[in-house]
């Protein structure tokens, strides 16, 4: 009884190990979302696993979350940046209060993804690529907007201001509409100019024009063009927005195989705040240069 016993727990612990160096053997598949902010990012973790001395398989700009997500829980990659605000969708908490909060955001999509999937989030960015609020830079020096407190007080004394958005934006309970509740300030359709279908391409683009006068535009709190545009975002000190930080997700096994992979990491997103990643996306949807090529500027700088 006792010789059979360990016999099978040899042949279990030879298994394991033979299972185990099959997957330190193969190559991290690393992905990314179609985006210009997922291309980045995935080129950020691409090359610096690479640079780390671990063999990788490029799947960057793979698709949307969706079809992300999905190929990650089915075991098709390995590891892709997704966005801790992300988890109120996945887990069907999007009435829950945790998401507007940094710290409790990524807690919880940690807890929930390492027991329901085996995944793993590993350390997260700074920056906060949320929906956002975002003024002409000659406004926010004159009057020294930096938040959206700040802006509910100069609207209250009668600032100059009209905002380019979406329908989405305007109309949603989330958006515009939350932000007037939690910060007390209410736009008329006289500061507002709304565009059909609009994308924070075309509002940023008529706030850089001040189109029909506007000064002001919504926008993600990451987007490429802000720092090129002299955009700048008023911070939502109340939490109004979820917060979508960026993270590394990797499958477990694969962390385990490879766990270098999280020391690797922590520090190249320790070091993307928001301006930082603003203007690594602008090098892309402004000036047009390959991910790549500014993932590569960048990461050099990190080594310096």
């Amino acid at each position: 009884m006792s010789l059979s016993f360990s016999r099978g727990a040899a042949l279990l612990m030879a298994g394991l190990l033979c299972v185990s160096s099959a997957q330190a053997q193969e190559p991290v598949v690393v992905a990314s979302k179609i985006d210009t902010e997922g291309s980045v990012l995935g080129q950020l973790i691409l090359q610096r696993l690479e640079a780390g001395g671990l063999e990788v398989e490029n799947r960057l700009q793979l698709g949307g979350t969706s079809i992300v997500r999905g190929a990650l829980l089915a075991g098709e990659i390995d590891l892709y940046p997704e966005y801790t605000g992300n988890g109120a969708f996945f887990f069907d908490m999007a009435d829950s209060p945790v998401w507007k909060e940094a710290d409790e955001a990524y807690e919880t999509v940690k807890e929930k993804d390492l027991a329901q999937n085996d995944l793993v989030w590993l350390t997260p960015a700074e920056a906060n690529n949320t929906w956002a609020i975002s003024v002409r830079g000659e406004l926010a020096r004159e009057h020294d907007l930096e938040s959206l407190a700040d802006l509910a007080d100069y609207l209250e004394t009668g600032g100059t201001f009209k905002l380019a958005a979406s329908a989405e934006f305007v109309e949603s309970p989330q958006a515009l509409p939350a932000f007037q509740e939690a910060y007390g300030f209410e736009l008329s359709e006289d500061q507002l100019l709304v565009l059909s279908g609009g994308n924070t391409a075309a509002t940023m683009r008529a706030a850089a024009q001040q189109t029909s006068g506007v000064n002001a535009a919504m926008t993600y709190g990451t987007d490429g063009g802000l720092q090129a545009l002299d955009l700048v975002v008023m911070d939502d000190t109340l939490g109004v927005q979820p917060v979508y930080q960026p993270a590394p997700v990797v499958r477990q096994a694969v962390l385990e195989a490879h766990p270098e992979i999280e020391t690797l990491l922590a520090p190249v997103f320790q070091a993307l705040d928001k301006e930082t990643l603003q203007r690594l996306n602008g090098e892309v949807a402004v000036n047009g240069r390959a991910p790549a090529e500014v993932a590569a500027d960048f990461l050099d700088t990190l080594n310096e």
